[in-house]
């Protein structure tokens, strides 16, 4: 019987794509399942390499799937120990190493829901999840341990080396017992602290549905060395980046520590990695470093996440790996839905576009009244779920071949004198200009024309008048002659959610405070750098 994972076309994936199809490429079944079980302990038995950790110090490490299968049994079996029993949440705060895979799978194996969270979090963002989830446990390294119990986690553990090695008294195999339908992994995406998104619930079964997002959106396959540099603290970095390639016994490369765009280019190099999945943001700051021509590159498969990318980064990525950068686009809430097959040779990636519909997937455009846009027209892009149409919160369009192109979030449309205009456009208009490292567009009250785009600007020039021309012209030029940030900021960084994306939110926040405190400001078009 032919797998899913033996087809690589894009016809085949339209032809013998079905949900049974999904079911057979686990050892669970629709009443029993569980993901520690899938990803690490049906692998074990050789000693084939499971995880290669790439450090940003440069001294990487190489866990194997027997390896973690008996460390992760033994922490379960410290966890009932402890007296955590199925259902409890248990938090796991500690960047991709030894002790992070004993804690994650350790606690789904026994039964308890993990609730990975972000290292980098402060005390707010730590609090407001420890109130939501109440863990029984909170897993972190010692730096981290005392800020944690100061944010309300009644248990804080700290997991080292030392830890890990005082397990070796419980027995290294756990009897996975879970029904497919438990909890097994809470989720939360990257939003404010000041507003805490919900946790995505994930049951056991979410691995079988996520692995169609998997086959098509990184095509990913068994034999694979798939890189993926996003934290496992984020949906990108868990769901995409290690559990589903782990599920199906594919070597993995996780990325542990300040982030460093020299370091990922040489661990492709020296590690021979020949599928990577990252953020947008990870390749543009590839491309602005100024070092990939220094390595030498394996892949044959390239996806990226999280908001759209830039032509120049996408003529970067192709121009220097050879491969198109495909996109892969869904949220933490419905998944992803929207992908470009890498692999497929029959599939043509239009560069900017989102690419199709995942196999067995219904997706539309749509206006204010529910009805499907013509191509060519904007609307919003939703996803036909449980039999009705779910929201995305993202505008696109369709053109005449049935391809989906992102036109921004909801949010981040600008209307400016009855004209509707697209930060994400704009934005990649003043990338093509080669000294902008990266820009951000918002729109910000007007007296005259109800609101005005402003940008705001990281770059290494002079913020002077002549720039700011340059810049308003450049993307007058390649948009029309209404479509340009009238006033534009230069700053030293642009505030990202801790996925990554550029938080364009927070940028209309903090104008929001400024004109509260200097309200003139709102009738200037003069160029402010900050």
């Amino acid at each position: 019987m032919t797998k899913l994972t033996e087809y690589t076309s894009y016809a085949d994936a339209q032809r013998h794509f079905t949900q049974q199809k999904l079911w057979e490429l686990f050892d669970g079944d629709k009443a029993f399942l569980n993901i520690a079980h899938e990803c690490i302990d049906r692998h074990a038995g050789d000693d084939r390499t499971a995880v290669i950790l790439v450090r940003a110090n440069g001294d990487d490490e190489r866990f194997g799937f027997s390896e973690l299968a008996e460390i992760s049994s033994r922490f379960a079996h410290y966890l009932v120990e402890r007296g955590i029993e199925p259902g409890d949440r248990v938090a796991v705060m500690l960047e991709p190493s030894r002790e992070f895979y004993a804690a994650m799978f350790g606690a789904i194996k026994m039964g308890a829901i993990a609730v990975p969270l972000f290292t980098l979090f402060g005390p707010d963002g730590i609090r407001l999840r420890v109130q939501d989830c109440e863990p029984r446990l909170l897993l972190t390294n010692q730096e981290k341990a005392a800020l944690a119990a100061g944010c309300g986690s009644s248990q804080v553990t700290v997991v080292d080396r030392a830890f890990i090695d005082g397990l070796e008294r419980f027995p290294s195999h756990f009897a996975a017992r879970t029904r497919a339908d438990d909890l097994a992994i809470f989720q939360y995406t990257s939003g404010t602290t000041r507003e805490l998104p919900d946790a995505v619930r994930h049951t056991h079964r979410a691995l079988v549905t996520l692995m169609s997002a998997a086959l098509y959106g990184t095509g990913v396959r068994p034999g694979d060395r798939f890189m993926c540099p996003s934290s496992p603290a984020w949906g990108h970095g868990l769901w995409h980046g290690t559990l589903a390639p782990l599920a199906l016994g594919v070597t993995i490369g996780a990325y542990a520590g300040k982030f460093h765009p020299e370091r990922l280019l040489q661990a492709l190099q020296d590690h021979r990695f020949d599928n990577i999945s990252a953020a947008a943001t990870h390749y543009r700051m590839m491309r602005t470093c100024g070092a990939a021509s220094r390595y030498r590159y394996y892949l044959d498969k390239v996806s990226f996440t999280g908001e759209p990318i830039d032509s120049e980064t996408a003529q970067f990525i192709e121009t220097t790996f050879g491969r198109p950068a495909c996109s892969m686009y869904g949220t933490t809430e419905i998944g992803v839905c929207l992908v470009n097959y890498p692999g497929a040779q029959d599939f043509t990636v239009k560069p900017g576009s989102l690419g199709k519909a995942v196999p067995g997937l219904q997706v539309q455009v749509q206006d204010a009244s529910g009805s499907p846009c013509p191509p060519g027209v904007t609307g919003e892009l939703k996803l036909w779920r449980r039999g009705q149409w779910m929201a995305t919160k993202d505008l696109g369009r369709i053109d005449e071949d049935g391809y989906f192109w992102h036109g921004g979030r909801a949010d981040d449309v600008i209307i400016s004198a009855g004209w509707t205009m697209s930060a994400v456009e704009i934005e990649d208009a003043m990338l093509k200009h080669p000294d902008v490292k990266e820009a951000a567009a918002i729109g910000v009250p007007d007296a005259l024309r109800g609101q005005v785009v402003k940008a705001f600007v990281v770059t290494d020039r002079d913020g002077d008048d002549g720039f700011v021309q340059e810049l308003q012209e450049a993307v007058r030029t390649r948009l029309s002659q209404h479509e340009y940030p009238r006033r534009i900021a230069f700053v030293s960084e642009l505030p990202k959610t801790p996925a990554g994306k550029i938080h364009r939110r927070k940028l209309r926040e903090q104008e929001a405070a400024a004109r509260q405190q200097t309200p003139d400001n709102d009738q200037r078009a003069a160029p402010a750098v900050l």
